[in-house]
């Protein structure tokens, strides 16, 4: 179906090249400023009011020079809609991941898919809408740091965001070619195991924490075998190569040890379990702590813990509606979970009783947070073309 409208007088490519560019790698979490000084007179070009919001250290876990922007195109009376973007990105090594090169219609560079490649989808729509009446109360909030922790920071941002009761927020960090629904929780903790270091010639007269971790390892790896066995009743997407949402328990780091001819004094295993809807954070933390504590003759103990409640799926007629655009647009859709976990959906659902729903440009094949990163600049124009309409219809 042809879209209809005016057309669009942002340069996609440019402006996302033009993102790339500009290293927001967290940590350490720099040229966040300069990105929000480029990305306002876009959005104030697209129509909207904007507004600069420099995040306290205070609430942002003590991190220095977190800048967010607020752009607002306020309908009073009509249903609140809030778009979500982050400029942030992991690290790169090994490859030119700030030099954005386009070849064969993909955009190369660090952050092109998650998730810069969907702002200048944003703006494209937005500057479309722009002389035309909207379905919607629209804002937009640009924010920094969701690849590390940004709950405090959205907490902060929500006095400019609002009304945010019933409200429904756009997640643009999301998946392309499905209306993404759902996420995983997250319970990460951090587990140390506690020996005695001495010489490795007079090992019966320590306490090897690496081995007794092992001990440990074992026991989580069994239970392991009994959480992958839960899948939620929202599915996934095929691509994805599962039927359902899958609870996850893996061990991902373990460190011990000084030297090789000493006996290690402790050892930290770190334990990433995600968690589908229909589980919650204080059962999953039991299970854990009730698992070590079978472990007979070691001593362990809790150092970090971190965690992302689950929050229930959005089953509300407006992701109907973004299904229905998406096939027009594209021929394909559906409504799925995500096998991932974010602040964003907790904050948004259990403390500002909005909902949260998704769709962006990653795909699974993008690489994202890898090397050679990349966008479909088909994807990109897609998602401006169904957001105009999302916004029209």
């Amino acid at each position: 179906m042809p879209s209809t409208g005016r057309k669009s007088e942002m340069d996609y490519l440019k402006i996302l090249c033009d993102l790339i560019a500009m290293d927001t790698s967290v940590p350490p979490g720099n040229n966040y400023k300069i990105t929000v000084d480029y990305l306002e007179p876009l959005f104030q070009k697209a129509g909207f009011e904007t507004r600069k919001i420099a995040i306290p250290p205070a609430d942002a876990e003590g991190r220095e020079g977190r800048v967010n922007l607020v752009c607002h195109r306020r309908a009073g009376g009509k249903q609140r809609l809030i778009f979500y973007a982050h400029i942030d990105v992991v690290p790169a090594q090994g490859w030119r991941a700030f030099e954005p090169r386009i070849e064969n219609g993909k955009i190369y560079g660090r952050g092109a898919a998650d998730m810069k490649g969907a702002i200048p989808a944003l703006l494209t729509a937005l500057e479309r809408v722009k002389d035309r009446e909207l379905s919607y109360d629209v804002s937009v909030m640009v924010t920094t740091d969701e690849e590390y922790s940004q709950a405090s920071q959205l907490r902060y941002l929500s006095q400019f965001l609002q009304p945010l009761k019933r409200a429904y927020i756009f997640d643009l960090d999301s998946s392309f070619g499905y209306v993404s629904i759902a996420g995983l929780g997250a319970l990460q903790m951090d587990i140390r195991v506690l020996g005695k270091s001495v010489h490795s010639g007079l090992s019966h007269l320590g306490e090897n924490a690496v081995e007794k971790a092992t001990q440990v390892a074992d026991a989580l790896m069994k239970l392991k075998e009994q959480v992958i066995q839960r899948k939620s009743r929202i599915s996934a997407h095929p691509d994805t190569g599962l039927d359902q949402m899958v609870a996850r328990l893996n061990i991902n780091m373990v460190h011990g040890g000084l030297k090789v001819n000493i006996i290690p004094d402790e050892c930290v295993i770190s334990v990433d379990r995600r968690l589908i809807p229909e589980e919650n954070i204080s059962n999953a933390r039991k299970e854990i702590i009730e698992t070590l504590a079978q472990v007979k003759d070691v001593r362990w103990e809790i150092v970090r813990e971190f965690s992302i409640p689950t929050v229930p799926p959005c089953e509300d007629p407006i992701t109907d509606k973004l299904d229905r655009i998406l096939r027009e647009v594209t021929g394909k859709g559906g409504k799925f979970g995500e096998m991932g976990s974010g602040d964003l959906a907790n904050i948004v659902v259990n403390e500002w009783g909005g909902k949260e729903f998704g769709l962006g440009v990653i795909r699974p094949d993008n690489n994202i947070h890898g090397a050679n990163e990349f966008v479909y600049q088909k994807d990109i124009e897609d998602l401006a073309d169904i957001i105009y309409r999302f916004l029209t219809d």
